[in-house]
């Protein structure tokens, strides 16, 4: 996971397979650490993802939950045919605002 800031957006880029285990806790504590910075922000890059599970799912979900508990914002960027349509079986579609372009997803932080 690497990690960066545009406009007082922070973007973590994920990559590989989103199933739980070490990099769940990582990401977890990520988020946590960017809230303690007060950076509520948060633009999350899927276009390296191949594939998301249950488990990586409840990751995600929990994330979008413990940011808009902090009065944050987290939005999905680069989300791939294969994952939106797992988003659009398991309803979460609506709950995820998306983007594919990153400067698109930048400025709706400021717009919202």
């Amino acid at each position: 996971m690497k990690e960066r800031e545009e406009a007082g957006v922070a973007i973590l880029e994920l990559s590989g397979k989103i199933m739980g285990g070490p990099d769940s806790e990582k990401f977890s504590s990520t988020l946590k650490q960017l809230i303690h910075e007060e950076k509520t922000r948060v633009l999350i890059d899927l276009g390296k993802v191949t594939w998301v599970n249950s488990t990586g799912l409840g990751i995600l979900i929990s994330g979008y939950t413990t940011m808009k508990r902090n009065n944050g914002e987290m939005k999905l960027l680069n989300v791939s045919e294969r994952i939106e349509s797992i988003f659009m079986v398991t309803k979460l579609a609506s709950v995820f605002e998306s983007y594919k372009d990153e400067t698109e997803a930048i400025q709706s932080f400021v717009t919202d």
